[in-house]
């Protein structure tokens, strides 16, 4: 114990030097925000390439699950396409959309593809990070789904990496509709399990029933429409007994996350610009 406290005593000075360095630098990077933007890019890009590491090691010794569900999951989708071309072609009489590829539907969107390399599931605030970032096209409040559903959206961007905010997270608020319905509400989630979420703010005169699809209502510049968000499992009143509250199965299983695809959303952007074009201009004749 004396070595020890001599030892300590002799190179005090280096001790405190060291102390004051590193609060230096934690108040600078604090207090400055060219210095902390700068800092998270690059921490962010060392502590990713870490992540990415880690998550590579995962996917290969879960490879023969994935490539399982993925099978499973391309026969449903296939199932729900020939469904949606069906009924499109009855809607309007042209059966050449029956033999439409998928890639023609989706031909006004660029999908970024990309990987998890870090997904927490049990805080409150749940955050995800992907290995696409500014050099590969990705901007801050694009849409991210996976093969199964909604995912989250882009919250800040590295040139190599990406952090999402998730549906399992309290600041997430996505506008999404009851499918075939056409009723639309506000997703939220509010912690607890992370394959259960809620619906706010659907009107009281609504219809709808228990297994109904809950989808992205297309109302925002983030997501199209009709992407899955998730099953009703049960029905509340909300607080003020003005509206409903859905109990919504998750179609994303946040647990087993490793692939998903970022949405360009420069059509979606065009599209609310011209919508909002348009309203301008009607309020204008209106109050002339």
């Amino acid at each position: 114990m004396r070595n020890l406290l001599e030892f300590l005593s002799r190179h005090s000075h280096w001790f405190l030097f060291v102390l004051l360095e590193v609060l230096s630098f934690v108040l600078v990077f604090q207090y400055n925000s060219y210095q902390g933007s700068v800092w998270f890019s690059s921490a962010n890009t060392v502590v990713g390439q870490v992540y990415e590491w880690e998550s590579q090691v995962e996917s290969f010794f879960s490879l023969t699950e994935a490539n399982e569900e993925l099978t499973l999951r391309n026969i449903a989708l296939e199932q729900q396409l020939k469904g949606m071309r069906a009924k499109l072609a009855v809607a309007t009489g042209d059966t050449n959309v029956l033999h439409a590829p998928l890639d023609q539907q989706l031909s006004s969107y660029r999908l970024i593809q990309a990987k998890v390399v870090s997904n927490s599931l049990d805080k409150v605030d749940n955050l995800i990070t992907v290995n696409k970032g500014s050099a590969d096209g990705v901007k801050v409040d694009m849409g991210v789904v996976s093969g199964n559903g909604v995912v989250g959206i882009v919250y800040q961007v590295s040139p190599h990496y990406a952090v999402v905010i998730p549906v399992l997270n309290s600041h997430s608020s996505i506008s999404c509709m009851i499918q075939d319905r056409g009723y639309f509400g506000y997703l939220h989630w509010n912690g607890g399990y992370r394959h259960l979420a809620y619906v706010d703010d659907v009107p009281r005169h609504a219809k709808f029933r228990k297994g109904d699809y809950v989808v992205t209502s297309g109302y925002s510049s983030v997501f199209p429409s009709g992407i899955r968000v998730g099953q009703i499992k049960y029905v509340f009143n909300s607080p003020d007994g003005l509206s409903y509250r859905l109990k919504v199965q998750l179609a994303t299983d946040f647990g087993n996350l490793r692939d998903v695809v970022i949405i360009d959303n420069a059509p979606l952007l065009e599209r609310q610009r011209v919508l909002q074009a348009a309203r301008d201009s009607i309020g204008t004749k209106d109050n002339k």
